[in-house]
């Protein structure tokens, strides 16, 4: 008896955990019972990082090539560089935008080059052979090391070495990510010598990092250069004389299989298009203007004959 009751809990506990699975399939964009899910030959999927900007940019990319005809799914806010280009060399996704700067440090632990035209060349060196980058555009959005007005005004800060003598009594803020990337904490350290208190991971340049700062749990954070944020706040950004935050403009990073004249075309006409006042416009209007990204994707492109 004690044996058959044992027998029966197990079956009811796999049953039920089979019942979870198939339920929790639906929720994760990239898996589906157990197997990496990957898209049709004749889809685009397209993903995009959890911020944003990202996310802004890849409903232009998708509302650019469904106006073209072609076949696309998105799978947006995914999560970090760690997660997502995975999923790009997996097939779970095609496409996603990304920066030239920190994709080429990804890639190449050695890449030296700051300047846009030196950083894109190393990229299209770096990248993987299943992967290529199209035209970058004028769009750029760095990394930043951001402070209060009053913290900056206290301390006398105008560049980020300005804080070598006060690092040690400061607490940072940054994405998870930010502790271990070489633009990061490990990069801080090495180009600026910098140790800091304290780092507390909040989100990557969302809100959680904005109001950590306006309330104090942080004194210095990571956001990024062309979030509204920072002027509606009255944020000082800290020059970077060291160039740790590279060159970083906007860039398609897609499958090789999947590009074609086409997909090509439209990529790049919306490179030709963007720039960074442009992009910084657009993403005031989807997080000061609490907007919905696609239909500001949808303006953006049918304003420029794209879409």
């Amino acid at each position: 008896m004690m044996n058959r009751t044992r027998i029966a809990l197990a079956l009811a506990a796999s049953a039920a955990m089979l019942a979870v699975a198939s339920c929790g399939s639906g929720s994760d964009p990239l898996v589906s019972d157990g197997a990496t899910k990957t898209a049709s030959s004749g889809t685009i999927v397209v993903g995009s990082a959890n911020f944003p900007e990202n996310a802004l940019l890849a409903e232009i990319y998708a509302g650019a090539l469904s106006a073209k005809g072609v076949t696309v799914e998105k799978k947006l806010n995914i999560g970090s560089r760690e997660t997502y280009i995975p999923a790009l060399q997996d097939g779970s996704i095609d496409l996603i935008p990304e920066y030239t700067g920190v994709l080429s440090q990804y890639f190449n632990k050695d890449a030296k080059a700051t300047d846009a035209d030196g950083v894109y060349a190393e990229l299209k060196a770096a990248v993987p052979a299943t992967l290529t980058v199209l035209d970058k555009s004028a769009a750029e959005d760095k990394d930043a090391v951001v402070v209060t007005k009053e913290t900056a005004d206290k301390y006398g800060l105008k560049t980020i070495a300005d804080l070598q003598p006060i690092a040690k009594d400061l607490t940072l803020g940054g994405p998870p990510e930010w502790k271990t990337r070489p633009t990061g904490v490990p990069g801080l350290k090495k180009v600026y010598n910098l140790e800091f208190k304290t780092f507390r991971p909040l989100d990557a340049g969302g809100p959680l990092s904005v109001q950590a700062l306006k309330n104090g749990q942080v004194d210095a954070v990571n956001l990024f250069t062309t979030d509204p944020s920072i002027a509606a706040n009255g944020f000082v950004i800290l020059d970077d004389p060291k160039s740790l935050f590279a060159a970083q403009n906007v860039v398609p990073l897609i499958t090789k299989s999947k590009v074609n004249d086409t997909i090509s075309a439209a990529l790049n006409a919306i490179s030709a298009k963007l720039d960074t006042a442009t992009l910084g416009a657009l993403v005031k209007e989807v997080v000061i203007d609490k907007k919905d990204p696609a239909a500001v994707a949808k303006e953006f492109l049918t304003s420029n004959g794209l879409g």
